[in-house]
């Protein structure tokens, strides 16, 4: 009863929270800025190719709230939804600090926070869970659900950080290629009417 009653409490909040967020990431709905707004973002956030960070970004959301909705594979649910919160903590509100009056990543720490209860206590009943028989909680399930999380953050903007430094590299050659074209060029012989105006 107890335990129910904490799930009831506490699996609201993540379905909820990314039952809005996922399509303005994905469709711009809800005021989003939809998967080219967001790709750019996520560009400019050294986290390349932008469109493709932004769809699995949605795409987690998506598939992570519907699953706890559902209390359907709840360790995977929440491992989705930590990765998403761990990125976005690490490369947008970490710098602001904690708060999330101030674009801090309070916020995120909740969501992160509630998905690990969740996957502690399980997805309670009734849930697709606990129709099939799946006992996948406690704290094996949680460690092992936060940790697939920030691997999975880990991973990505690793990836993002590579392919950033070989787009500069790329550009500083070809920087580096038109000054020496444009250092090649010959000197253009000056006209008669250029000598005749400049006295020569």
């Amino acid at each position: 009863m107890q335990r129910n009653l904490c799930i009831s409490i506490l699996a609201p909040a993540p379905p909820s929270a990314f039952g809005t967020a996922h399509p303005q990431k994905l469709f711009g709905w809800f005021g989003g800025p939809g998967l080219d707004g967001t790709g750019q973002t996520m560009h400019s956030l050294e986290l390349r190719p932008g469109r493709r960070h932004a769809a699995a970004a949605g795409l987690s959301e998506a598939a992570g709230g519907a699953l706890l909705a559902l209390g359907a594979l709840t360790p995977v649910a929440a491992s989705l939804i930590t990765g998403t919160m761990v990125t976005a903590i690490r490369k947008v509100h970490f710098a602001n600090g904690p708060w999330n009056t101030q674009g801090g990543y309070e916020f995120n720490l909740a969501l992160v926070a509630a998905v690990a209860a969740l996957t502690e206590c399980g997805p309670g009943s009734p849930s697709v869970d606990r129709a099939l028989g799946i006992d996948a909680r406690g704290k094996i399930w949680t460690l092992a659900a936060l940790a697939a999380g920030a691997a999975g953050s880990q991973l990505a903007i690793e990836a993002g950080r590579r392919i950033t430094e070989q787009d500069e590299a790329q550009e500083q050659m070809q920087q580096r290629g038109r000054f020496v074209r444009d250092a090649q060029l010959p000197e253009r012989e000056p006209t008669g009417q250029e000598t005749a105006r400049t006295g020569a």
